[in-house]
């Protein structure tokens, strides 16, 4: 056990990672060493934070949090502190159900746990983080909550509504970063394009993305979690022009068939979304488009899922996951609906998406042997170095893998022939 060390464990998304490097800075600012997601825990104190999305999310939660009461009652660890989604939604319960967690703390609350173990928030670190992803690349989160109200959606029941952040605080955070050595942002938020909205009733994300743009040493800017409804069709321009803003968008389109979107209050229509894509693809020539399906929504038929499979195939998305529904307490489809479509044939859905769009993605990948890319260097992992274009996210997209004589620099960019591809990565050898 190290005195004065603090292990922090995220769970869940990269809005949860943010708030784990703005607290982790904070606390080395306080004389404390802090490392992240260790897979030896050594602290005297560790700080989970949690994620309360979906059902498997929270129970991973959970497990984690018990195996550290676990680990805190051998006297492996001193104390032992939880913060993030979960303990927003459910305090009191776990304050009852594990009461060996030293203290809980919420979504918004957690920069109490400085006062409570130091003197506080240190004002000459503010906008700075203790980066846990490759110190090339970094998430930005532009605002917390969401106004949306999808009836399978607990996020609204957790964060509250979406509350902006001022352009200058997160300009002057993009010009710390890139001080630091970031050269690449992911941009995310709930709900990226309701930016600006709460401020004065209008939409900037297109502007706020301009002119993260115009910042010196920003390479990449890449944009996370929009909307189909209210699309703000001035973004399109900015994802065309400016050089450096990568010609991709993770746009949540959920489902297509009427049927379905109205049940889930998605507030947009079948041939508004088809309409929506077609104006992306040719306002962004080369665009790559990124979203998130769910089947076995409460009431689809199997009418439903077939009118999906042929979106599918009609928008051949370069990237796709897909979801099974999970009834979430609190939310209107847990309380008003039946979750009448059986586990079995969600999976036979979810599967039956999933083959289909790995033929898609082979044959996209496929197309762009031959082609030559910018790329930028993530890690090396045995003979090859690994890397991402401009249509790739970390963590989740395809990647570029490189063999190399030379020494390739990580967190360098490379012009990249494109030798061979497989259903999702492609391969590639430096062009000199």
């Amino acid at each position: 056990m190290r005195k004065g060390q603090i292990d922090f464990i995220t769970m869940g998304c990269s809005k949860n990672l943010v708030d784990s490097e703005i607290l982790m800075r904070q606390f080395e600012a306080n004389g404390f060493h802090c490392t992240h997601d260790s897979e030896n825990i050594e602290g005297e104190i560790v700080v989970i934070n949690t994620c309360g999305f979906i059902e498997d999310a929270k129970q991973e939660s959970i497990d984690t949090i018990l195996e550290l009461v676990k680990a805190k009652e051998e006297g492996r660890i001193r104390k032992l502190f939880v913060m993030g989604c979960l303990s927003q939604r459910y305090q009191k319960e776990l304050e009852v159900e594990i009461p060996q967690v030293d203290k809980y703390y919420g979504k918004f609350n957690y920069r109490q746990l400085l006062t409570d173990l130091c003197k506080g928030d240190v004002t000459t670190c503010t906008g700075q983080r203790h980066l846990t992803t490759p110190s090339h690349y970094a998430y930005l989160k532009i605002s917390e909550g969401c106004d949306r109200r999808c009836a399978y959606c607990a996020i609204p029941l957790i964060t509250g509504r979406h509350i902006s952040r001022t352009k200058d605080d997160i300009l002057q955070e993009v010009r710390t970063l890139v001080a630091d050595g970031v050269k690449e942002f992911q941009i995310i938020a709930q709900e990226l394009t309701y930016y600006g909205i709460d401020i004065d009733g209008k939409q900037h994300i297109a502007d706020l993305v301009h002119d993260i743009s115009e910042i010196e040493g920003v390479e990449w800017i890449r944009l996370h979690y929009a909307y189909p409804n209210m699309f703000p069709k001035d973004l399109l321009a900015v994802i065309r022009e400016k050089k450096n803003v990568c010609k991709y968008l993770d746009i949540a389109l959920q489902h297509i068939s009427d049927n379905v979107l109205s049940r889930m209050h998605r507030n947009v229509t079948k041939e508004e979304t088809l309409r929506l894509i077609s104006e992306i693809r040719k306002n962004v020539p080369g665009i790559h488009l990124r979203t998130t399906l769910m089947v076995g929504f409460p009431g689809e038929t199997e009418c439903d899922f077939q009118e999906l499979m042929e979106f599918v195939k009609w928008a051949r998305f370069e990237r796709l996951g897909v979801f099974a529904y999970s009834e979430e307490e609190g939310t209107y489809s847990a309380l008003h609906y039946k979750d009448d479509v059986p586990y079995e044939v969600k999976q036979q859905r979810l599967d039956a998406v999933m083959s289909l769009q790995q033929e898609i993605s082979a044959e996209i990948e496929a197309q762009k042997v031959g082609s030559s890319m910018r790329v930028i260097i993530d890690r090396k992992e045995s003979e090859y170095y690994i890397g991402r274009s401009e249509y790739c996210s970390p963590e989740v997209d395809p990647e570029v893998l490189i063999k190399s004589d030379e020494e390739l620099h990580i967190g360098s960019f490379y012009n990249v022939n494109i030798i061979d591809s497989n259903e999702y990565d492609l391969y590639g050898e430096i062009i000199k």
